[in-house]
């Protein structure tokens, strides 16, 4: 009998593979058979000739790689790229992002998520945590542009009940949007714009509800040594008493997580994971950086970040991949830590169970969703290639991305975006740029205050 069409094969290509013990390897001359959205298989290439299919992309000399995983940003900050630069952190939060920010409206939002999905999709980024506001707006642009995203609405304790209530029902209506596509995580600012009984309050609704908590916490080594200074404790120290570490939750930055700290993030109740997004941390001159290794060897996933591109100036990911691999080389004073298979595991699995999808995406295997991006790798920046894994981490780009896909739905072909209208996004939000970026009103969304 002939076996009904798959929705979709890929072949040839290289594909990237993790054994039984979740090692790094590449399956040449092979194909992707997808079906309703799940990679049905990975076989031969000969093979997969053999098999009738709707559509077919012929990925000869390409990589495939899982869907790169955005592990937290503020997908609409897009619109204040370059906005405030050469400033400590402070003063970018309380002279210029925190002031414009009060200006935002529900449209901007909308504009900003659309941008930032066009910039993510091309860079080979398949799914996004997000951690924002009118965050609604958001996922209308997921549901539209067929990106894959996990979303907070982010509140302040300054809001009273109503931003911590707005974070929730946001949470409950969103849960499973877009075809399963959006999941949705309570998201409590950080440690020092919520207080201790907010956070205790979401724990709780977060273990009512089933429901994730994505928060920052110990962003830099000054707000722990701030919050030890006023409070005696640290900002996760401060997690720990308040029950989010048991709660499933995703630490933002974590570049000030000290070494007393480690146990109790060893010790959570919860699945705890931290995102790094190290470009930012450059530009701020932060001391310190994630502990990657620390919390490597306590089994807690570090993913990959951006941070908003009010920070870090960009969505790529795939920069964050390198930066991640060269500054954990720095700081350890060890060569052979990170190495370019460990870096593509961060990329891979650890970052899609750090956003709680570990079971979904984040490798290329039967019953996966079908989340796959392929790479060019002719380019002469990455030729020749005598280390496939050297030459993905520290050769390739971003623009070396050629088609996007999730959901077994290609996002991107060739280069050519088929989901979002890039110029017509970039004209309606530079009309609005005057009354986003006034200043002048005195107004803040919070005061930045460690």
């Amino acid at each position: 009998m002939t076996p009904s069409p798959a929705g979709l094969i890929i072949s040839p290509c290289t594909v990237l593979t993790h054994d039984d013990q979740e090692r790094v390897g590449f399956t040449q001359d092979a194909a992707i058979v997808v079906r309703d959205g799940v990679v049905a298989s990975v076989t031969s290439s000969a093979r997969a000739a053999e098999l009738p299919a709707v559509e077919r992309i012929d990925a000869r000399g390409q990589i495939a790689l899982p869907g790169l995983v955005n592990c937290h940003t503020h997908a609409p900050m897009v619109a204040l790229r370059g906005i405030a630069e050469d400033l400590p952190t402070e003063e970018w939060f309380n002279d210029v992002v925190w002031p414009i920010e009060s200006n935002l409206t529900e449209k901007d939002v909308e504009l900003g998520a659309r941008l930032a999905c066009a910039e993510m999709i091309r860079g080979g980024v398949t799914c996004f945590a997000d951690h924002y506001f009118s965050m609604d707006a958001v996922a209308a642009v997921v549901e539209e542009c067929g990106i894959r995203a996990h979303l907070g609405q982010a509140y302040f304790s300054s809001q009273g009940p109503q931003g911590r209530e707005d974070s929730l029902e946001f949470a409950l209506r969103q849960r499973g949007a877009a075809g399963g596509r959006i999941t949705t995580a309570l998201a409590p600012h950080a440690p020092y714009t919520v207080d201790d009984t907010d956070l205790a309050a979401t724990a709780a609704l977060a273990r009512e509800h089933g429901l994730p908590v994505h928060l920052h916490a110990s962003e830099n080594r000054d707000q722990a040594e701030a919050s030890l200074a006023r409070h005696g404790v640290t900002p996760i120290e401060v997690l720990r008493r308040t029950g989010i570490l048991d709660t499933d939750v995703l630490i933002a930055h974590g570049t000030g997580i000290l070494d007393r700290d480690l146990p109790l993030l060893a010790s959570a109740a919860g699945r705890t994971a931290v995102a790094t997004a190290p470009r930012g941390y450059l530009k701020f001159a932060w001391p310190t950086t994630t502990p990657v290794r620390a919390l490597r060897e306590l089994g807690i996933p570090v993913g990959l970040a951006t941070d908003g591109a009010a920070s870090n100036n960009s969505l790529d990911v795939w920069e964050s991949m390198a930066l991640t691999a060269l500054i954990q080389k720095s700081t350890t004073g060890d060569p052979r830590w990170l190495t370019s298979r460990q870096a593509l595991h961060h990329a891979s699995l650890q970052s899609a169970r750090a956003v709680g999808l570990g079971d979904a995406v984040g490798s290329i295997a039967p019953g996966r969703r079908a989340d796959i991006i392929l790479v060019d790798l002719t380019g002469p920046h990455t030729q020749p290639v005598h280390d496939l894994a050297a030459t993905l981490v520290h050769s390739a780009r971003s623009s070396d991305v050629r088609t996007t896909i999730v959901d077994g739905r290609v996002l991107m072909r060739d280069r050519e975006l088929l989901t979002i209208d890039v110029s017509a996004v970039v004209r309606e939000l530079g009309e609005r740029m005057p009354a986003l970026l006034d200043r002048g009103h005195g107004r803040r969304i919070q005061d930045y205050d460690i």
